[in-house]
């Protein structure tokens, strides 16, 4: 029997928020640095598989210019990176094993301009596609199933979406999960082939039809914290526990800092770079 490590001085010490909270108990960069102060070894690696989605920010700057901005929030530092690619770029094998293991294949298609898609975010997709099949391989069941609910929400709302504004289905779909090829496959059918396969799917479509931008994010937010909940119920010290409060913690943290007016913002924002290839419709 594998008996997982144990936080109980740490976990006990945690403070409690709730959703509905209105102040942070610390970012969650600060978490993450206590975080690092205590977990055991292999949970501070699995946990550092997670926060792989900065090392793909800063893979994707450094591509489009060795300057380019750069968080330190990632695991690679900017000559990592550059190092990295430079290595693809000459063809010579990669031994780090602190590089994700898809990065080669992805610098490759970049230099190679061999991008599979067509239309959209093509580059951020495909990095996005290979970041989330990796996290679904995660050895971690709490872990690889926050990394399937999130690419099944994106996946889900895109196609409706895309559907609703005639645009098309397949090209905004990334990830290779069942429920991913299952919405490629029937991209012309009433629910996508969905309706049987996932069993939150009815609540996503309920809060796809949601009109008011910031209550539908709200809503889906307030949808991962329950599903949060319902994974962890049995999790009080361990990993689980603790990944559970991180995202959580990453959940509050956009709220306190996110206003109605915001997210109308970041919303418009997202929508205009589709504008770049498909003419929606002025209302949305």
């Amino acid at each position: 029997m594998l008996f997982k490590n144990q936080y109980y001085y740490f976990v006990a010490g945690l403070p409690d928020f709730s959703f509905d909270s209105m102040k942070l108990p610390f970012t969650v960069e600060e978490f993450r640095g206590m975080l690092d102060e205590v977990l055991k070894r292999n949970d501070r690696k699995l946990l550092q598989k997670y926060f792989l989605k900065y090392d793909n920010d800063n893979l994707q700057s450094l591509l489009k210019d060795k300057n380019g901005a750069f968080t330190l929030m990632g695991k690679l530092s900017r000559e990592e990176i550059l190092e990295v690619v430079s290595m693809v770029k000459e063809e010579l094998p990669l031994k780090d094993k602190k590089t994700p293991p898809y990065f080669e294949a992805y610098i490759k298609s970049w230099l190679n301009e061999e991008n599979p898609q067509a239309g959209g975010h093509l580059w951020e997709d495909m990095l996005a596609s290979l970041y989330m099949d990796y996290g679904l391989e995660v050895k971690n069941s709490l872990m690889s199933g926050w990394f399937e609910l999130n690419l099944n929400i994106g996946n889900v709302l895109s196609a409706i979406y895309a559907r609703k504004y005639g645009m098309e289905v397949a090209k905004y779909i990334v990830g290779s999960n069942k429920p991913a090829r299952l919405i490629r496959e029937n991209t012309h059918a009433r629910y996508f082939g969905l309706d049987q396969e996932l069993e939150y799917f009815d609540t996503l479509l309920h809060i796809s039809e949601e009109p008011d931008i910031y209550d539908r994010e709200r809503r889906l937010d307030k949808f991962r914290w329950d599903w949060l909940e319902e994974n962890t119920v049995f999790d009080y010290f361990n990993i689980e526990y603790l990944f559970g409060y991180l995202c959580k913690l990453q959940i509050l943290e956009r709220w306190v800092h996110l206003n109605a007016e915001e997210g109308e913002r970041l919303f418009r924002e997202l929508i205009s770079n589709l504008k770049n290839e498909t003419k929606l419709p002025e209302d949305f």
